[in-house]
Protein backbone atom coordinates (compact mmCIF):
# COMPACT_ATOMS: atom_id res chain seq x y z
CA UNK A 1 0.00 0.00 0.00
CA UNK A 2 1.29 3.63 -0.92
CA UNK A 3 0.26 6.67 0.77
CA UNK A 4 1.48 9.99 -0.47
CA UNK A 5 2.43 13.12 2.02
CA UNK A 6 1.05 16.10 0.59
CA UNK A 7 3.37 18.73 1.25
CA UNK A 8 3.62 20.60 -2.75
CA UNK A 9 7.28 20.34 -3.31
CA UNK A 10 8.33 18.25 -0.20
CA UNK A 11 5.64 15.48 -1.03
CA UNK A 12 7.09 12.30 -0.53
CA UNK A 13 5.27 8.42 -0.60
CA UNK A 14 5.07 6.20 2.45
CA UNK A 15 5.29 2.69 1.15
CA UNK A 16 3.96 0.28 3.83
CA UNK A 17 4.32 -3.46 2.21
CA UNK A 18 5.70 -6.89 3.91
CA UNK A 19 9.67 -7.06 2.44
CA UNK A 20 9.78 -3.79 0.93
CA UNK A 21 13.00 -3.33 2.83
CA UNK A 22 14.62 -6.39 0.32
CA UNK A 23 13.13 -3.84 -2.62
CA UNK A 24 14.62 -0.55 -1.59
CA UNK A 25 16.44 -0.05 -5.19
CA UNK A 26 13.18 -0.40 -6.75
CA UNK A 27 11.33 2.59 -5.02
CA UNK A 28 14.68 4.79 -4.62
CA UNK A 29 17.11 6.31 -6.25
CA UNK A 30 20.27 4.02 -4.66
CA UNK A 31 23.18 4.63 -7.40
CA UNK A 32 25.19 6.91 -5.53
CA UNK A 33 26.98 6.84 -2.14
CA UNK A 34 23.91 6.40 0.30
CA UNK A 35 25.53 6.35 4.38
CA UNK A 36 23.42 4.05 6.10
CA UNK A 37 22.67 4.52 9.56
CA UNK A 38 21.64 1.82 12.06
CA UNK A 39 22.37 0.93 15.63
CA UNK A 40 23.48 -1.58 17.73
CA UNK A 41 20.45 -3.07 18.44
CA UNK A 42 18.75 -3.73 14.78
CA UNK A 43 19.62 -7.09 13.40
CA UNK A 44 22.52 -5.71 11.08
CA UNK A 45 20.83 -7.94 8.35
CA UNK A 46 18.54 -4.95 8.01
CA UNK A 47 21.57 -2.52 7.10
CA UNK A 48 23.28 -4.86 5.37
CA UNK A 49 20.17 -5.99 2.53
CA UNK A 50 20.00 -2.12 2.27
CA UNK A 51 23.84 -1.48 0.98
CA UNK A 52 23.21 -4.44 -0.96
CA UNK A 53 21.12 -2.89 -3.13
CA UNK A 54 23.50 0.43 -3.26
CA UNK A 55 26.34 1.49 -5.99
CA UNK A 56 28.30 2.38 -3.10
CA UNK A 57 26.66 2.15 0.51
CA UNK A 58 27.87 2.81 3.71
CA UNK A 59 26.90 1.23 6.98
CA UNK A 60 27.37 3.85 10.22
CA UNK A 61 26.37 2.22 13.62
CA UNK A 62 25.60 3.79 17.03
CA UNK A 63 25.20 2.53 19.83
CA UNK A 64 21.58 1.55 21.02
CA UNK A 65 19.61 3.61 23.34
CA UNK A 66 18.42 7.52 23.40
CA UNK A 67 22.12 8.35 24.43
CA UNK A 68 23.22 8.70 21.12
CA UNK A 69 20.58 11.05 19.98
CA UNK A 70 23.54 13.68 21.12
CA UNK A 71 25.66 16.38 19.33
CA UNK A 72 28.67 14.18 20.02
CA UNK A 73 27.44 11.52 17.89
CA UNK A 74 26.50 13.78 15.24
CA UNK A 75 28.96 15.53 15.04
CA UNK A 76 30.98 11.71 14.91
CA UNK A 77 28.53 10.95 12.34
CA UNK A 78 28.80 14.11 10.00
CA UNK A 79 33.00 13.56 10.14
CA UNK A 80 32.36 10.14 8.73
CA UNK A 81 30.06 11.58 5.69
CA UNK A 82 32.58 14.12 5.10
CA UNK A 83 35.49 11.60 4.95
CA UNK A 84 33.51 9.35 3.07
CA UNK A 85 33.50 12.18 0.60
CA UNK A 86 29.62 12.20 0.39
CA UNK A 87 27.99 15.34 -1.39
CA UNK A 88 24.88 17.16 -1.98
CA UNK A 89 23.64 14.62 -4.62
CA UNK A 90 24.29 11.72 -2.49
CA UNK A 91 21.64 10.06 0.37
CA UNK A 92 21.57 9.01 4.01
CA UNK A 93 19.08 6.09 4.81
CA UNK A 94 17.63 5.53 8.29
CA UNK A 95 17.63 1.92 9.15
CA UNK A 96 15.87 1.72 12.78
CA UNK A 97 14.34 3.12 15.12
CA UNK A 98 13.10 7.02 16.21
CA UNK A 99 16.45 7.56 17.62
CA UNK A 100 17.98 6.22 14.19
CA UNK A 101 15.66 8.17 12.30
CA UNK A 102 15.88 11.53 14.37
CA UNK A 103 19.60 10.68 13.85
CA UNK A 104 20.51 10.29 10.69
CA UNK A 105 17.73 12.30 9.57
CA UNK A 106 19.35 15.50 11.11
CA UNK A 107 22.16 15.13 9.60
CA UNK A 108 20.77 14.63 5.99
CA UNK A 109 18.71 18.19 7.17
CA UNK A 110 22.32 20.02 7.90
CA UNK A 111 24.97 18.20 5.88
CA UNK A 112 26.31 20.90 3.19
CA UNK A 113 22.96 22.52 4.05
CA UNK A 114 20.87 19.80 3.24
CA UNK A 115 20.54 16.11 1.22
CA UNK A 116 18.41 13.69 0.35
CA UNK A 117 16.70 11.50 3.95
CA UNK A 118 15.23 7.94 3.31
CA UNK A 119 13.81 6.53 6.20
CA UNK A 120 13.06 3.27 6.81
CA UNK A 121 12.04 2.67 10.13
CA UNK A 122 11.93 -1.24 11.87
CA UNK A 123 10.50 -0.71 15.24
CA UNK A 124 6.62 -0.42 16.17
CA UNK A 125 6.94 3.56 17.05
CA UNK A 126 8.63 4.70 14.32
CA UNK A 127 6.67 3.11 11.94
CA UNK A 128 3.71 4.13 12.99
CA UNK A 129 4.65 7.60 14.06
CA UNK A 130 8.31 9.22 14.31
CA UNK A 131 9.54 7.89 10.36
CA UNK A 132 6.94 10.86 9.08
CA UNK A 133 6.03 14.07 9.36
CA UNK A 134 9.67 15.13 9.01
CA UNK A 135 10.51 16.16 12.38
CA UNK A 136 14.68 15.72 13.29
CA UNK A 137 16.41 16.52 16.55
CA UNK A 138 18.88 15.44 19.06
CA UNK A 139 19.27 16.38 22.78
CA UNK A 140 21.05 18.50 24.43
CA UNK A 141 21.90 17.53 27.96
CA UNK A 142 18.86 15.82 29.66
CA UNK A 143 16.90 18.59 27.13
CA UNK A 144 14.90 15.97 24.35
CA UNK A 145 14.77 17.13 21.09
CA UNK A 146 15.85 20.30 21.75
CA UNK A 147 18.45 20.90 18.42
CA UNK A 148 16.34 19.88 15.78
CA UNK A 149 15.22 20.70 12.16
CA UNK A 150 11.78 20.34 9.78
CA UNK A 151 13.32 18.23 7.10
CA UNK A 152 10.94 15.65 4.89
CA UNK A 153 12.48 12.65 3.66
CA UNK A 154 11.94 12.06 -0.16
CA UNK A 155 11.10 8.45 0.80
CA UNK A 156 9.29 6.07 4.02
CA UNK A 157 9.71 2.40 3.41
CA UNK A 158 7.51 0.17 6.22
CA UNK A 159 7.90 -2.91 6.53
CA UNK A 160 6.31 -4.53 9.05
CA UNK A 161 8.66 -7.82 8.68
CA UNK A 162 11.08 -6.07 10.44
CA UNK A 163 9.08 -6.28 13.68
CA UNK A 164 8.88 -10.19 13.81
CA UNK A 165 12.55 -9.02 15.80
CA UNK A 166 11.51 -7.03 18.15
CA UNK A 167 11.64 -8.20 21.62
CA UNK A 168 7.66 -7.77 23.30
CA UNK A 169 8.49 -4.69 25.26
CA UNK A 170 9.80 -2.72 22.35
CA UNK A 171 6.96 -4.17 20.37
CA UNK A 172 4.55 -2.96 22.90
CA UNK A 173 6.23 0.60 23.60
CA UNK A 174 5.42 1.61 20.02
CA UNK A 175 1.67 1.18 20.17
CA UNK A 176 1.35 4.20 23.29
CA UNK A 177 1.90 6.39 20.07
CA UNK A 178 -1.09 4.61 18.25
CA UNK A 179 -3.49 4.07 21.49
CA UNK A 180 -2.26 8.25 21.21
CA UNK A 181 -4.50 9.04 17.82
CA UNK A 182 -6.99 6.71 18.79
CA UNK A 183 -7.97 8.61 21.75
CA UNK A 184 -8.30 11.44 19.78
CA UNK A 185 -8.47 11.18 16.03
CA UNK A 186 -10.31 7.50 15.51
CA UNK A 187 -12.54 5.39 18.13
CA UNK A 188 -12.40 2.79 15.86
CA UNK A 189 -8.58 2.53 15.96
CA UNK A 190 -9.07 2.71 19.76
CA UNK A 191 -11.89 0.00 19.90
CA UNK A 192 -9.58 -2.52 18.11
CA UNK A 193 -7.17 -2.32 21.01
CA UNK A 194 -9.62 -2.78 23.68
CA UNK A 195 -11.29 -6.18 21.62
CA UNK A 196 -9.20 -7.01 18.67
CA UNK A 197 -6.21 -9.29 18.12
CA UNK A 198 -3.34 -6.52 17.75
CA UNK A 199 -0.51 -8.73 16.66
CA UNK A 200 -2.77 -9.93 13.60
CA UNK A 201 -4.19 -6.32 13.04
CA UNK A 202 -0.57 -4.68 12.87
CA UNK A 203 -0.68 -3.52 9.52
CA UNK A 204 -4.25 -2.05 10.11
CA UNK A 205 -3.22 -0.27 13.07
CA UNK A 206 0.08 1.18 11.61
CA UNK A 207 -2.26 2.65 8.06
CA UNK A 208 -4.51 4.23 10.44
CA UNK A 209 -1.80 5.35 12.61
CA UNK A 210 -0.01 7.32 9.23
CA UNK A 211 -2.86 8.12 8.14
CA UNK A 212 -4.16 10.55 10.54
CA UNK A 213 -0.71 11.84 11.31
CA UNK A 214 -0.53 12.69 7.53
CA UNK A 215 -3.46 14.50 7.61
CA UNK A 216 -2.21 16.54 10.67
CA UNK A 217 1.15 17.08 9.18
CA UNK A 218 -0.48 18.39 5.80
CA UNK A 219 -2.56 20.65 7.62
CA UNK A 220 0.38 22.18 10.13
CA UNK A 221 3.55 21.07 8.79
CA UNK A 222 6.16 22.84 11.03
CA UNK A 223 3.56 22.92 14.29
CA UNK A 224 2.39 26.01 14.11
CA UNK A 225 -1.03 25.06 15.80
CA UNK A 226 -2.82 21.59 14.69
CA UNK A 227 0.24 19.34 14.94
CA UNK A 228 0.76 20.26 18.92
CA UNK A 229 -2.79 17.52 19.16
CA UNK A 230 0.15 15.06 18.35
CA UNK A 231 2.24 16.17 21.62
CA UNK A 232 -0.88 14.50 23.81
CA UNK A 233 1.14 13.15 26.85
CA UNK A 234 4.53 14.06 25.23
CA UNK A 235 4.86 16.85 27.86
CA UNK A 236 4.41 14.79 31.32
CA UNK A 237 5.59 11.86 29.28
CA UNK A 238 9.33 13.61 28.06
CA UNK A 239 9.53 14.76 31.97
CA UNK A 240 9.08 11.48 33.54
CA UNK A 241 11.67 9.73 30.70
CA UNK A 242 14.06 11.99 31.86
CA UNK A 243 13.44 11.33 35.36
CA UNK A 244 12.94 7.54 35.27
CA UNK A 245 13.76 6.82 31.26
CA UNK A 246 15.99 3.94 30.29
CA UNK A 247 19.42 5.27 30.02
CA UNK A 248 22.97 4.81 31.34
CA UNK A 249 22.28 5.39 34.61
CA UNK A 250 18.42 3.99 34.49
CA UNK A 251 18.99 0.14 33.09
CA UNK A 252 15.66 -0.81 34.84
CA UNK A 253 13.56 2.50 33.55
CA UNK A 254 10.96 3.28 31.13
CA UNK A 255 10.76 3.64 27.31
CA UNK A 256 9.82 6.41 25.79
CA UNK A 257 5.96 4.83 24.56
CA UNK A 258 5.55 4.09 28.27
CA UNK A 259 6.28 7.39 29.40
CA UNK A 260 3.72 8.62 27.11
CA UNK A 261 1.32 6.60 27.81
CA UNK A 262 1.38 7.42 31.63
CA UNK A 263 1.49 11.40 30.17
CA UNK A 264 -1.84 10.61 28.42
CA UNK A 265 -3.70 9.92 31.57
CA UNK A 266 -4.01 12.86 33.68
CA UNK A 267 -5.23 14.80 30.27
CA UNK A 268 -8.22 12.56 29.84
CA UNK A 269 -11.14 14.49 31.55
CA UNK A 270 -13.40 12.01 30.91
CA UNK A 271 -12.91 9.30 33.75
CA UNK A 272 -15.08 6.54 32.73
CA UNK A 273 -12.77 6.93 29.02
CA UNK A 274 -9.30 7.12 31.44
CA UNK A 275 -10.77 3.56 33.06
CA UNK A 276 -10.98 2.00 29.76
CA UNK A 277 -7.55 3.32 28.62
CA UNK A 278 -6.12 1.95 31.55
CA UNK A 279 -7.81 -1.68 30.34
CA UNK A 280 -6.03 -1.14 27.24
CA UNK A 281 -2.92 -0.70 28.91
CA UNK A 282 -2.94 -3.84 31.10
CA UNK A 283 -4.43 -5.73 27.96
CA UNK A 284 -1.12 -4.85 25.77
CA UNK A 285 1.22 -4.51 28.58
CA UNK A 286 2.17 -0.67 28.98
CA UNK A 287 2.13 0.91 32.86
CA UNK A 288 -0.54 2.05 34.17
CA UNK A 289 0.79 3.63 37.19
CA UNK A 290 4.50 4.11 37.86
CA UNK A 291 6.65 5.94 41.20
CA UNK A 292 8.91 8.67 40.01
CA UNK A 293 10.57 11.40 41.84
CA UNK A 294 7.63 14.00 40.89
CA UNK A 295 9.49 17.32 41.80
CA UNK A 296 12.22 16.09 39.73
CA UNK A 297 9.37 15.96 36.66
CA UNK A 298 8.03 18.89 37.71
CA UNK A 299 11.57 20.84 37.31
CA UNK A 300 12.15 19.04 33.91
CA UNK A 301 8.94 20.15 32.29
CA UNK A 302 9.06 23.72 33.63
CA UNK A 303 12.02 23.93 31.40
CA UNK A 304 10.13 22.35 28.06
CA UNK A 305 10.63 23.73 25.19
CA UNK A 306 6.78 23.96 24.58
CA UNK A 307 6.65 26.76 27.60
CA UNK A 308 6.68 30.02 26.42
CA UNK A 309 5.62 32.64 28.03
CA UNK A 310 4.87 31.88 31.46
CA UNK A 311 2.03 29.29 29.64
CA UNK A 312 2.36 25.93 27.97
CA UNK A 313 -0.22 24.31 25.93
CA UNK A 314 -1.01 21.17 26.95
CA UNK A 315 -3.91 18.67 24.95
CA UNK A 316 -7.04 17.74 26.77
CA UNK A 317 -8.94 14.17 25.75
CA UNK A 318 -12.45 15.25 26.98
CA UNK A 319 -13.71 12.24 25.14
CA UNK A 320 -12.85 9.54 22.84
CA UNK A 321 -12.16 10.84 19.23
CA UNK A 322 -12.12 14.44 20.46
CA UNK A 323 -9.56 17.06 21.57
CA UNK A 324 -8.77 20.61 22.90
CA UNK A 325 -5.74 22.71 23.18
CA UNK A 326 -5.29 24.33 26.31
CA UNK A 327 -2.88 27.39 27.19
CA UNK A 328 -2.51 26.41 30.88
CA UNK A 329 -0.13 28.25 33.18
CA UNK A 330 3.27 26.97 34.38
CA UNK A 331 1.42 26.55 37.47
CA UNK A 332 -1.24 24.18 35.95
CA UNK A 333 2.00 21.51 36.06
CA UNK A 334 2.27 21.55 39.24
CA UNK A 335 -1.05 19.69 39.93
CA UNK A 336 -0.55 17.76 36.77
CA UNK A 337 2.30 16.18 38.21
CA UNK A 338 1.10 16.13 41.87
CA UNK A 339 -2.49 15.03 41.13
CA UNK A 340 -3.65 17.54 42.95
Amino acid sequence: MKLTMRLGERSYDIVLKRGALANLGQLANLARKVFIVTDSGVPPEYAAAVKAQCAEGVIYTVPQGESSKSLKTYEALLCAMLEAGFGRGDAVVAVGGGVVGDLAGFAAATYMRGVDFINCPTTTLAQIDSSIGGKVAVDLGRAKNIVGAFWQPKLVVVDPDTLATLPRRHFVNGLAESVKMSLTSDAELFELFETGDVDAEIETIIRRSLLIKKSVVERDETEQGLRAILNLGHTLGHGIEAVKGVTGRHKNGLYHGECVALGMLPMIEDKRLQKRVRAVYRRLGLPARAAYDKQKVLAYMLHDKKARGGQITLVKVPGLGCWRLDKAPLAELERIVMGK
